[in-house]
């Protein structure tokens, strides 16, 4: 593959949409091969239908095992179906969550353990792993704060969590981040949104000067 494959992580209410919503077309404007951006549990159309069925707030009764199960299967299908025909078209891909998130909300959020979560998600992507992550963090109150005041949608099933659930599932992003130093940049989403976006912009750039010319997006 002669692409790059680039995720960006943080807990609820990190602020990812909005930050992807901006730093997208900066990074499409100095990209010199070309760029998608994509999310999961989604991104396709099999994919978006178990995204419904997980997330789903009447879904109360699903079993922990069930959603971690699901989550895999939807990024399967979105890796055949959209990431890996990039990737070996040589164009950089730019991914709302991927693995790391499984291994926070159900490996650690849902007690189910790293290696368990580890071991179904090596099957269903075959070992491919992003090449570099940027990971928003925010503090769960300050994240759960702002899902009440700022979501417009519906409360999914996870946003739904208590507090407990979501301080699992940061401290597991920060493990991450202190076992993976090379690969997950850590950006403190406590920060305004653009002050976000520039630190992300930084950092993507900085790391791979050979695909971006350039500093025409800042």
């Amino acid at each position: 593959m002669s692409g790059i494959f680039i995720t960006i992580e943080g807990p609820d209410g990190a602020g990812k949409t909005s930050v992807i919503q901006e730093l997208y077309p900066r990074l499409q404007m100095i990209a010199k091969k070309g760029i998608i951006k994509t999310r999961e549990p989604g991104g396709v159309k099999i994919s978006e239908k178990i995204r419904q069925i997980i997330l789903d707030p009447r879904n109360k009764e699903m079993d922990e095992r069930t959603e971690a199960l699901l989550y895999a299967a939807a990024r399967r299908q979105h890796l055949v179906e959209v990431i890996l025909p990039a990737l070996n078209e040589g164009k950089i891909v730019i991914c709302d969550r991927f693995v790391d998130s499984s291994l926070a909300y159900q490996g650690a959020g849902r007690r189910i353990g790293l290696s368990e979560i580890e071991k179904i998600n090596e099957f269903a992507t075959e070992g491919t792993k992003p090449s570099f992550t940027l990971y928003l963090d925010v503090d769960s109150d300050t994240g759960l704060r702002r899902i009440q005041q700022n979501r417009t949608h519906q409360i999914d099933r996870l946003d739904s969590e208590g507090l407990e659930f979501h301080q699992r599932v940061r401290h597991a992003y920060l493990k991450l981040a202190e076992n993976n130093p090379q690969r997950i940049h850590r950006i403190d989403a406590r920060m305004g949104l653009q002050q976000v976006v520039d630190a992300s912009f930084t950092a993507i750039v900085n790391h791979y000067p050979e695909y971006f010319k350039g500093d025409e997006g800042k």
